[in-house]
């Protein structure tokens, strides 16, 4: 099955409102003629809906860095699902790496917000991934299978088929390191696996696994040739016109 490749931004707590809006208008401008790669930006929360605004009438779909389980209610700071729809929200990254390691957010609470976000109509994009630790100590699989089965717990398999995963070794984000094509492709054959032994192999041969971790426009096109690699999550290269255009063209 080809699978459409799915290259997201993930600018999180980067930038000013007019730095986002000026980073907006040029990826609008220079990527007008893509359509055969679906694209995303995920800007902070609070200039989401100027940005979403601003790409109203692009190719570009917009996404939120987080949200809350909740639909309302006494939970001050938080954003619901709802209120990102409300401002042309389609798409959210939960479980990202910074959130589990920094944040302390468990299995469970990525799997309440997926939940949450399925019900609601958004895309989730759920990161799962291994730290330097655990990938010398040979437990990247075994990790990754607990992210994975607390993440997606009680998700239907019609739901299944809206997800994203994308795969980032903990190791690779920010460092300048970047896991090899080879290595991202095993993980995501193997996370292919999983989806396949709970889901079945139309799903799984269905479901989008990008790749996260110190993605350029040097190292992109290696690794999106990977044939489990359906596209990528990217941090500080989506801050650039120039770099994330050429990402997404290599796609």
């Amino acid at each position: 099955m080809v699978r459409r490749i799915f290259i997201a931004g993930n600018w999180k707590m980067n930038l000013t409102l007019a730095a986002s809006l000026e980073l907006a208008k040029g990826l609008k401008e220079q990527l007008a003629g893509i359509r055969d790669v679906d694209v995303a930006v995920c800007p902070p929360s609070i200039y989401v809906q100027q940005v979403a605004a601003s790409l109203k009438d692009s190719n570009i779909g917009v996404g939120a860095q987080n949200v809350y389980h909740q639909a309302k209610g006494a939970f001050t700071g938080e954003i619901s699902t709802g209120m990102l729809l409300d401002v042309g929200v389609r798409y959210v990254i939960l479980g990202h790496s910074e959130r589990r390691h920094i944040l302390h957010e468990t299995n469970e609470d990525v799997n309440l917000k997926t939940l949450a976000a399925l019900a609601s109509g958004l895309t989730p994009i759920v990161c799962v991934g291994e730290l330097l630790s655990e990938r010398e100590a040979g437990t990247t699989e075994m990790v990754v299978r607990e992210q994975f089965e607390g993440s997606f717990a009680n998700v239907s398999a019609d739901d299944m088929k809206r997800c994203v995963i994308a795969y980032e070794p903990v190791w690779a984000i920010g460092t300048g390191k970047v896991a090899t094509p080879d290595q991202a492709e095993e993980v995501h054959f193997s996370i292919r696996n999983l989806i396949e032994k709970k889901y079945g192999k139309e799903i799984a041969e269905s479901v989008r696994i990008q790749y996260g971790g110190s993605v350029n426009d040097e190292n992109a096109k290696e690794i999106l040739a990977k044939p489990n690699v359906d596209g990528a999550l990217v941090g500080g290269a989506s801050l650039k016109v120039e770099s994330f255009v050429k990402i997404v063209k290599s796609a």
